[in-house]
């Protein structure tokens, strides 16, 4: 449904992420040896030793900032770049721009064809990839540390050198409106694009990350590299390096293949922010399906948001906490409307969603609309118990390291705290303000930050057996 956070980014709650994603993977038949190994290693990794992170920053002189974790129990380096640029930067008519121009990164460079670039990383059986979000790309790879030259060398090259070969564009293209066509087909993703229509109408954040089967026929090669030349600079790039490397040999490295990586002007950036809905607006899809996909929600929070820790807390026990959550208890356990219902909160640069997501049988698609209606009204409306708020706080305090128990998730989370400006003490003190939320605080962002009088409603299913009605 909708793109969401840390573990990819950071969520007030639990999600999943659906991005385009793009990737030079190694066959499993020609390297499984060296795959397992990566993967088996990956997964050993201390969530108590992932907890005691200590991150060493440096700036170059073209403006890359480099972070570096070392980590020398496992013999893997993961590699991230973060340009600061995503689908916020795409012109309207070209929706999906960001997106292409990540997909494209790996398919070919001044020097390497795209089958170079995989033969090489699948030789030492890494891996190589890039995606766009919202706010931000990624391009990154994992190898191991005898390779570690080698995955700076792939890395660097695909963003300082991609060349955006026309075949390679056209067929990527075509790839990724087949992917559009085929999102048509999925009730949930068709509600999720319908209800970022309505929240962030006019803003950037309206438009799907990879684009729309109109938009996207429309860019062209000169387009990607002028989008490139314009986003892709080192001054505007967060490098996070972690694993069984050293700080020495990290810069060296970093000097090596970005040092000559051109600085630029910061490309300009317009300050609107996303205007929040004012009344409920409705939105109902007919199709012929036997259950009805419901989406509400309505305009969030940034992800500087000061409030981000209560509303995480609260968020947990309205709707993220899964079986423990109020909106799971009565909309599946005491009701059976619905196998799952979860709520969520996606912190973005700017004010991001907040919805409330759910599929049900046509027939009680309006029973299950009251019962998240009521049950956001009784978050406003009283204190939560001291059970609710003990439990949230303790599951989100001691879930925490598991965030970023692998090189990869740590690179991502890295890259992000420093994205967002939430300080190296996030590692130490997350648990900590957390901890601090008081049944208050959860109330007062209850009664600030959910508007079940003023929502945005998308509705996919068979409309005629479902009969909604504006509640």
């Amino acid at each position: 449904m909708m793109p969401t956070g840390i573990r990819a980014r950071e969520t007030c709650g639990k999600g999943e992420k659906s991005e385009t994603r793009f990737a030079q993977v190694a066959p499993v038949s020609q390297v499984t040896r060296s795959l397992v190994a990566i993967a088996c290693l990956t997964l050993l990794v201390s969530p108590l030793e992932a907890a005691e992170i200590k991150p060493q920053r440096f700036v170059m002189p073209n403006g890359l900032t480099v972070l570096v974790v070392e980590q020398h129990a496992l013999p893997i380096v993961q590699i991230q770049a973060l340009v600061k640029t995503g689908s916020v930067q795409d012109p309207p008519e070209k929706a999906g721009l960001s997106n292409l121009v990540a997909g494209l990164l790996d398919e070919g460079t001044t020097t390497r064809n795209a089958t170079q670039l995989a033969e090489q990383i699948e030789f030492v059986g890494g891996a190589l990839e890039a995606k766009a979000a919202h706010d931000f790309t990624t391009a990154s790879t994992r190898v191991l540390a005898k390779n570690t030259a080698l995955g700076f060398e792939l890395l660097a090259d695909i963003l300082l050198h991609p060349s955006f070969p026309e075949p390679e564009l056209e067929r990527v293209k075509k790839l990724i409106l087949g992917e559009i066509i085929a999102q048509k087909d999925d009730p949930g993703v068709v509600a999720g694009k319908a209800f970022s229509q309505l929240v962030f109408d006019g803003h950037p954040y309206s438009w799907p990350v990879n684009g729309t089967d109109e938009t996207l026929p429309a860019i062209s090669r000169a387009d990607v590299q002028a989008f490139h030349a314009r986003e892709y600079l080192p001054n505007r790039t967060i490098l996070a390096v972690v694993g069984d490397v050293s700080v020495e040999e990290a810069r060296a490295l970093a000097d090596i293949h970005f040092g000559a990586w051109q600085k630029g002007p910061d490309p300009a950036r317009s300050a609107a922010s996303p205007a929040a809905i004012d009344k409920p607006v409705v939105q109902l899809i007919d199709k012929e399906l036997t259950q009805t996909t419901l989406v509400l929600g309505h305009l969030g929070i940034s992800r500087t948001n000061p409030d981000f820790y209560a509303v995480t807390v609260m968020n947990y026990i309205l709707g993220a906490g899964g079986f423990s959550s109020r909106l799971m208890d009565s909309i599946r356990d005491r009701q059976g409307l619905a196998y799952g219902v979860m709520s969520q909160f996606e912190p973005r640069a700017e004010a991001g969603p907040f919805l409330v997501s759910l599929q049900t049988r046509n027939a009680t698609a309006n029973q299950a609309l009251a019962g998240v209606l009521k049950e956001l009204h009784a978050m406003k409306a009283a204190p939560v118990s001291a059970k609710e708020l003990s439990e949230a706080k303790s599951y989100l305090m001691g879930s925490f390291p598991m965030r970023f128990d692998t090189t990869h998730k740590l690179a991502e989370v890295l890259c992000q705290v420093e994205f967002y400006g939430l300080g190296f003490e996030y590692f130490t003190q997350y648990p900590k303000w957390i901890e601090k939320v008081t049944g208050g605080d959860v109330l007062r962002v209850a009664k600030q930050y959910l508007h079940p009088d003023r929502y945005a409603l998308v509705a996919v299913g068979k409309m005629g057996e479902a009969k909604l009605k504006q509640q």
